[in-house]
This record gives structure tokens, sequence and C-alpha cells, in this order.
């Protein structure tokens, strides 16, 4: 609860007019503390669930751009698809979002289907609240791509939304183009892997086993583009793309940044896509 207001509010008023003026500053101290809490209540009502004023102003923000701005790429095309809404509760699930928070999510998520939406006036509270940090925002971006892929592909409404969000987060057109490539290659990488966990066998062994074909893994073209090199490169360059995505999206370090810790399985998830698509490369390559 803040109390700074309350207190220099206090000291002030006694300095000019003693006990009547002590009282009457520690009255406009709290109203300014009051509205100082509540400057966040627009933010869905996220603030309520961190204990710190620096949370409140990176995290509760985040929350609430997230899942509005969702709520706006969902309802682009005019209709909210039923694999919008699945997509949105998934996440909700992987952060771990329940009860209240959960509730809050799902109101900001509404508010951004509004034909009002605020978008770049929200997208410019977000990028603040973390302080234009890139990596941050990328992460925020990314989130949004998967969200946009609900339904397996991007419509022309869709992809206007994003260039939009892409352009006010500060991100050029042919970076979100990239980024949208890479999250395809992901998804092959993250089927392969699911499949592989489940049939407790390779590809091949199972095709061989029951004469089924079995979903299409990741190729090395797809591993080459989620490093963002090129197949001519030599191995020192693939090294140094590997290291700065790895430190770009390692999940610690993306808390330490703001992050908020309930998004950091999206992080693993994503740093665990840079792995498989490194060992992938140098494996093809007999690299050490």
């Amino acid at each position: 609860m803040p109390i700074w207001g309350k207190v220099l509010g206090t000291l002030f008023g006694f300095m000019f007019g003693r006990i009547p003026g002590a009282i009457l500053g520690f009255i406009v101290g709290h109203m300014f503390d009051r509205g100082y809490s509540q400057d966040f209540s627009q933010q869905g009502g996220f603030s309520r669930f961190f204990t710190s004023q620096d949370q409140i102003k990176s995290q509760a923000v985040f929350f609430h751009a997230l899942f509005s701005v969702m709520g706006h790429i969902a309802k682009a095309d005019g209709q909210v698809k039923s694999e919008e809404i699945r997509v949105a509760t998934a996440l909700m699930d992987e952060m771990g979002l329940e009860g209240d928070v959960r509730k809050e999510a799902q109101q900001a998520f509404r508010e951004g289907k509004e034909r009002d939406f605020p978008l770049l006036k929200t997208l410019k509270s977000f990028s603040e609240s973390c302080h234009g940090r890139r990596d941050i925002k990328q992460v925020f971006l990314e989130i949004l791509i998967q969200s946009a892929y609900a339904d397996g592909s991007v419509d022309a409404a869709e992809q206007r939304v994003l260039e939009n969000v892409a352009e006010g987060l500060g991100f050029k057109q042919n970076e979100l183009l990239y980024l949208m490539s890479m999250f395809e290659a992901e998804v092959r990488f993250r089927q392969h892997t699911r499949y592989q966990s489940q049939t407790g066998q390779s590809q091949h062994q199972y095709r061989q086993r029951t004469h089924q074909s079995a979903p299409k893994g990741p190729t090395l073209q797809d591993a080459y583009k989620i490093l963002g090199v090129n197949k001519s490169d030599d191995d020192r360059a693939i090294k140094k793309a590997y290291r700065k995505l790895m430190s770009e999206h390692h999940p610690d370090k993306l808390v330490s940044k703001g992050l908020p810790k309930q998004a950091m399985e999206i992080a693993k998830n994503k740093a665990q896509d840079i792995q498989a698509a490194y060992e992938m490369i140098k494996q093809e390559r007999g690299m050490k």
C-alpha cells in the first residue's frame, strides 16, 4: 500500500501549519497515495496480484497488454474463432493463471475485442513499463504471433494487426516476417519432439512397424531458419548466432529484465527449440 504521499504530506503540512497543517497534509497525501495505487487499476486489476510498485509497473502492464492485444488480433477478421479462444486459454494454463488472476486475463481479452480498443496506447504503455527492452518486447511479439497462428494460418486482417503491433514496438516488417517464419519452423520441431516422446521411437521405426505415415518432421532448413543463419555460413558464424540467441532467450535472464515468472515456460520452450535446431545442424556438419 503506498504511504509516501501521507508521509510527505504530513511533514510539509506540519512545517507550514503545525498540527492542523499536518492533519490536512495527511489527508491530501492519502488522496495522492490512493490515486497512485489506482493508476494501474485500468490495467485490468492485475496490480492487485503483485507486491511491489516495480512489479505493478511492469508485470501488471505486461499481462494486460498481452491478453488485450491477443483479443484484438482474434477479432481482426470480424469473428473470434474457437481455436483462438483455445490458444488464449492454453496460454493461461501454461502461465498457471488461476482464480481472480485468470478472470482479469479473460477480461483483458474481452477488452481487446472492442472496436475502440486503443492498440497503440496499450503498446506504448507496455513498452514504457519494460523500459524499451527489446528482448522483452520480442517475447511479447512472439507470443502474439503464436496466437495469430491459432487456426493454422494468418489471414490478411491478422497480418495487418501484427504489422501494427510490430511497428508500435519498434520492429521492422522484415523482422516480423523472420519471427513468423521462425515460429513455423519451431512448430515442426515441437510436433516432432512430442511425437517421438509419445511413440518412444523414431519416425522410421514407427513406419516400419505400423506401415503408417508419421508427421512430417523438421528439416535442416527449419534449423537454419530458427538460428537466423544460412547454410552457406561457416561453423563460427553458426556458433555465434546460436550463443547470441541462447543469451537473448535464457529464461532466468529474461525474468531478471522484467519478464513475468509466469511466462518463463514460454521462454524455456523457445530456448529448447534453439537448442534442438543447433544440435541438428551440428550433427549434419559434424561440428564439435
